[in-house]
């Protein structure tokens, strides 16, 4: 765990802020790169005094709400017909599509907001808000305020993972070797009932 936030803290070293602004952008559009990777690395640089919370937890919003205005803009100008024509290209089909717009009428501009906080929900519901021409600053408004929640959210789970390092390390071993045992346990369960289940046959 610690290496491979070190590894993702080292790229973002050198590309800083605009790197993080980048990923997030990738993330809130249609690409299927997990904001996780972006922002939990970012919060344990800011715990290391080597990025500001201020302008990381900014640029990654930024990022977020950019990324999400393009969906928004795909959705209004090339309309559903083109979606659901080339959606199988962005990992979109009729069903996302139909499932997102759903949510959008039964839910309006709060689902604009929620969706941003959840996964999967969050790289396809600015969609069907360009696609109904939603009003744009009510779009980015919600849009902002749950992206930025959500940002700060893993921005912090990075820093608090940065000041408390080997407590987490600990447990994340325990449960590794907790893991094992279930797995041995299941398995010895398993080849038991199969050599019963043979010799009743």
């Amino acid at each position: 765990m610690e290496q491979f936030i070190n590894h993702i803290g080292d790229f973002f070293l050198q590309l800083g802020y605009i790197g993080i602004f980048i990923m997030m952008f990738l993330e809130a559009s249609f690409f299927p790169f997990p904001s996780e990777i972006a922002m939990i690395p970012a919060g344990f640089l800011v715990s290391q005094g080597k990025m500001s919370p201020f302008f990381a937890l900014l640029a990654g919003t930024l990022g977020s709400l950019s990324g999400a205005t393009f969906n928004y803009l795909l959705g209004k100008y090339a309309g559903r017909t083109f979606l659901e024509k080339f959606g199988k290209y962005i990992f979109l089909d009729s069903k996302k599509i139909d499932e997102m717009t759903e949510l959008f009428k039964r839910k309006g501009a709060l689902i604009v907001f929620f969706g941003r906080l959840i996964p999967v929900v969050r790289q396809y519901i600015s969609f069907p808000p360009g696609v109904s021409n939603m009003n744009f600053f009510k779009f980015s408004l919600y849009t902002g305020l749950g992206s930025c929640l959500w940002v700060g959210f893993l921005e912090f789970l990075g820093y608090y993972y940065g000041h408390n390092q080997n407590a987490i390390n600990g447990v994340i071993l325990k449960f590794k070797f907790i893991s094992l045992g279930i797995l041995i346990v299941f398995g010895i369960f398993i080849i038991k009932k199969k050599l019963q289940k043979k010799s009743t046959t």
